[in-house]
C-alpha cells in the first residue's frame, strides 16, 4: 500500500470511527467497537475496498497510532477523538504534573477566557510534549502550546485518563490552570 493510499485510508478510517459510522451503514458498540470484517465488507459496499492486510498495514503505520484492535484482533475502534458517543472504558490515571495543549492563535482569545473545552469532542486532549502540542497546534493554523497544570487539576479533583496511543483526556481545563508557553 502506497503512502498516499495509507494516508486517505487513516482519514477515512478515522471519520468513520470517530465521527460517522453511519455513513458506511455501521454502528459502533458503546466501547466504539465494531467488528473488523463488518468493517471491511461496509467498506467494500460503499466503493472503498479494503484487504484484511491493508487495514492493519494503515493501523500498524499510523503515526498517531489513532486506531487499536481488541484482544483477539477481531474488532477496532478510534483511540481518541471521538465526536460520538462512546465509553472507551479507560481508567482514571495519576497525570504527569505537566501536559501541554496546542491551537492555533486565532482561538486563544476564547481559551484564556473559558478554559479549554471539548467543543464537539467528548474530552479536551493534551499531550506529555511540547512538540506534540506544536504539531497539533500547527493543523489549525499558527501554533501556541498552553501549559496545563494537570498536578492542581488533580488535587482539586479533576479527572485523566490517558488513551491507548497516549493522549491524556480530561473533561475539561479551567482557566487558572494554563499557561501561555512563550
Amino acid at each position: 500500500m502506497d503512502e498516499k493510499r495509507t494516508v486517505r485510508t487513516s482519514k477515512t478510517l478515522s471519520r468513520i470511527l470517530r465521527h460517522d459510522p453511519g455513513s458506511v451503514g455501521i454502528s459502533l458498540d458503546a466501547a466504539g467497537w465494531v467488528g473488523v470484517n463488518v468493517l471491511l465488507a461496509a467498506l467494500a459496499r460503499h466503493g472503498r475496498p479494503l484487504s484484511r492486510a491493508e487495514l492493519d498495514h494503515v493501523v500498524a503505520t499510523n503515526n498517531k497510532r489513532r486506531f487499536a484492535y481488541s484482544e483477539d484482533g477481531r474488532s477496532i475502534r478510534a483511540s481518541q477523538g471521538h465526536t460520538v458517543e462512546v465509553d472507551l472504558g479507560l481508567p482514571a490515571s495519576t497525570p504527569p504534573d505537566v501536559l501541554y495543549h496546542g491551537t492555533a492563535e486565532r482561538a486563544l482569545q476564547y481559551i484564556l477566557v473559558e478554559g479549554l473545552r471539548p467543543m464537539n469532542r467528548q474530552d479536551v486532549h493534551l499531550s506529555a510534549d511540547t512538540g506534540t502540542a506544536v504539531g497539533v497546534g500547527s493543523r489549525h493554523g499558527r501554533p501556541v502550546v498552553l501549559e496545563v497544570d494537570a498536578a492542581a487539576m488533580s488535587r482539586a479533583g479533576h479527572e485523566f485518563r490517558v488513551s491507548a496511543n497516549g493522549v491524556w483526556l480530561t473533561d475539561a481545563v479551567p482557566v487558572e490552570h494554563l499557561r501561555r508557553l512563550p
